[in-house]
């Protein structure tokens, strides 16, 4: 496959997104232009070796990479170090906290994407009757500003997992942790609609780069 293929993968990407990618497109993004074979056929011959497998791939050494045509240092060394960060997500993930006894435990579970956003974004922390983490789930998305909620979804995928309790958490980009009105508002439709169906929201928090609020510690909840 030549170089033009090679920037119609990385333009099929822009256009339908990532997940619309094949292993050996993915690839071929990580490989990138350059040497004598295409990124696309150096993937697939890559993947062709190791019978088609990305965790066999992923745990071939330096050089076991580059016995494949087209892969020298430099694309061995990338594909190295892609899979090295995918390992370490993975055990970042696994330290996660998977029943929520705390505030904190909303913090490390959520924070570490949240709380770089340039934007807001209220996700829902869904838990069962024991406060194990049944599912999050991000339940709106606004500017850097203001966030529109609605109350009726967050309660819709609360009763179709059959959560017990639930925690709402957004951001705010400012830096300042503390509650607008419109968030105090939003606190008590969110609470009022849980209980309703014998739903109890248990925390509203925000988070503000490193700081967050609690609206159960503080009283308000």
């Amino acid at each position: 496959m030549g170089r033009s293929t090679d920037r119609e993968i990385r333009e099929k990407l822009l256009s339908r997104g990532v997940g619309a990618l094949s292993d050996v497109e993915l690839l071929s993004i990580l490989l990138g232009d350059g040497g004598d074979y295409g990124a696309e056929e150096t993937a697939r011959r890559m993947l062709e070796r190791c019978g088609g497998s990305l965790l066999e791939l992923a745990r071939s050494d330096m050089k076991r990479l580059r016995t494949t045509e087209g892969c020298g240092i430099r694309r061995a060394a990338v594909l190295m170090a892609a899979f090295e960060l995918a390992e370490r997500l993975n055990r970042q993930e696994a330290l996660r906290p998977t029943v929520i006894r705390s505030q904190e435990d909303v913090v490390r579970l959520l924070g570490p994407f949240m709380e770089r956003l340039p934007h807001e974004e209220m996700w829902a922390v869904y838990l069962s009757s024991a406060n194990g983490v049944i599912e999050k789930a991000r339940v709106s998305q606004g500017g850097v500003t203001h966030l529109v909620v609605d109350c009726k979804l967050i309660i819709k995928r609360a009763i179709e997992v059959l959560a017990s309790s639930l925690i709402i958490v957004h951001n705010h980009p400012s830096g300042i942790a503390a509650p607008s009105a419109e968030d105090m508002a939003v606190t008590e439709r969110v609470a009022q609609a849980a209980s309703l169906f014998d739903i109890r929201l248990i925390d509203h928090i925000i988070l503000a780069g490193k700081a967050s609020y609690s609206f159960h510690q503080q009283g308000r909840l």
